[in-house]
């Protein structure tokens, strides 16, 4: 399939580039310009008014219409791709949720079956959000599934998978520097989240474990508060301090308000902002009842207002937010110009991972993963490895 965008504003690396061309050519990015010597199967015109970048890239992601990858269902990994990519996504990052030994493993097992399906959004890797986190900040997981981390546990789980990417622990557990280590040791990037620790732990592990990534950034971690009458600075203040630190953003509007969003732009360096869904099974759903986790072990919560909630409404328990929903909240919510919050959904993402020597950029030679969208943030095309797996 040839392929060539025409007359579209191209957003690259945080600017809005002169009107070029883009051509396709064998699932590559083949030039920034039409080639008089290909004929194209399709040519597509943006008439000046739509824009295109790099494929959205949504590392931390538990689901999505109507299927959650705890159920460990290969088949249905790829429906959760093929829903995601509706809205811009070209590749994900499948997120666990605190769990059993077992069901972790049948989660790692489905992955790898499903990560070469086609028709959606590509499979990255798993991110194993716990079981190794704080019961003080579980947010929405089950405290039954909580432990310490366990070296015979987590080593198992990397023999099974060698896909693992990113863990999200809570760096002052007991044997959490330990599994720092052992993370590094096979190239997983050490995310801390869901954690009890202040300003001093979250350097500590930093400079010393190797984490630069914090997930979802105010959810389920302490500010500055009160430690026998002394105040204590916190996880979050760290987040902005530490200006090599890259954090997660839950960017649907209801997670964190705008003046939060507006802050994080201003105090932030640009490119260790990224948007992130946390969506859970009812990302595309609309509202009603839904079950977090897996159908067998997990719990029904309700969707309401935009955000998935407990059911007594006391916390909300992950998102149903799409990744197109994330740009459109910081460009609405936040201020902040639409070439700047593409770049927090493609470029830094991959940053982030350590994968954006293959992803998240435009250029000649990589894969063609583009996503075309209006001024809204309406989603038009989203193409991966040059096949069009979404056309509204």
């Amino acid at each position: 399939m040839k392929t060539l965008f025409t007359d579209f504003k191209i957003i690259s690396k945080g600017k809005i580039l002169p009107e070029k061309d883009i051509s396709v050519v064998n699932g590559k990015i083949d030039i920034f310009a039409k080639r008089e010597d290909v004929e194209y199967d399709r040519i597509i015109n943006g008439n000046g008014e739509f824009y295109l970048s790099a494929g959205f890239v949504d590392i931390h992601t538990h689901g999505g219409g109507g299927y959650d990858f705890m159920d460990s269902i290969a088949e249905e990994y790829n429906l959760v791709a093929k829903n995601h990519a509706k809205y811009g996504c070209t590749a994900l990052y499948p997120t666990t949720v605190s769990a059993s030994e077992e069901e972790l493993k049948a989660t790692l097992s489905a992955f790898e079956k499903a990560k070469d399906m086609k028709g959606g959004a590509k499979l990255l890797g798993i991110h194993l959000e716990g079981p190794y986190i704080s019961k003080n900040q579980k947010g929405a997981m089950d405290d039954k599934y909580i432990r310490l981390p366990n070296e015979k546990e987590y080593s198992e789980l990397f023999k099974l998978s060698e896909h693992i990417c990113r863990m999200t622990v809570a760096p002052e557990l007991e044997g959490a520097a330990e599994l720092g280590v052992f993370m590094r040791e096979h190239n997983v990037i050490p995310s801390i989240g869901h954690t009890d620790a202040d300003f001093k732990a979250v350097a500590d592990a930093h400079e010393k474990g190797g984490y630069a990534l914090m997930t979802h950034l105010y959810s389920c971690m302490p500010l500055t508060h009160r430690v026998n009458a002394w105040r204590v600075a916190g996880a979050v203040e760290a987040g902005y301090y530490i200006d090599t630190m890259a954090v997660e953003l839950i960017a649907d509007g209801c997670h964190l308000p705008p003046e939060i969003l507006k802050m994080v732009y201003k105090f932030k360096p640009e490119d260790k902002i990224v948007l992130v869904t946390d969506s859970m099974r009812a990302a595309g759903m609309g509202e009603g009842i839904f079950r977090f986790g897996s159908r067998a072990n997990g719990y029904d919560i309700i969707v309401e207002d935009g955000v998935a909630k407990l059911m007594d409404r006391t916390a909300f328990a992950g998102s149903v937010a799409t990744t197109d929903r994330l740009v459109r909240t910081m460009v609405n919510m936040a201020g902040v110009p639409i070439e700047k919050a593409a770049r927090m959904i493609t470029e830094n993402p991959c940053v982030a991972m350590k994968i954006d020597g293959e992803y998240g950029f435009l250029e000649e030679g990589r894969a063609a993963d583009i996503t075309v969208f209006d001024e809204d943030i309406n989603i038009k095309y989203t193409m991966v490895d040059g096949e069009m797996v979404y056309e509204a």
